[in-house]
């Protein structure tokens, strides 16, 4: 399934190492103000070489075994 999501990304050097979607546990939707948050959080523990970003885009999405969803793949336009 593909979806509007909001992401934090994680590198290390040039390459994505990891990504979780942000949502809203309030309203269940995409935030860019949680993203924020957890990117602050991230960022209090310095690491040479990993940058965060917070992006607006669209992901496929694959649902787990617990009923939550997980990105598959990102589209990047």
């Amino acid at each position: 399934m593909i979806e509007h999501i909001v992401a934090l990304l994680m590198f290390i050097g040039p390459d994505i190492k990891e990504h979780r979607i942000q949502i809203d546990p309030d309203t269940g939707k995409p935030s860019m103000s949680v993203c924020l948050k957890h990117k602050r959080e991230a960022t209090r523990v310095p690491a040479p070489n990993v940058q965060y970003k917070c992006i607006k885009s669209k992901a496929e999405l694959e649902k787990n075994i617990d009923g939550s969803y997980s990105i598959k793949a990102l589209i990047l336009e």
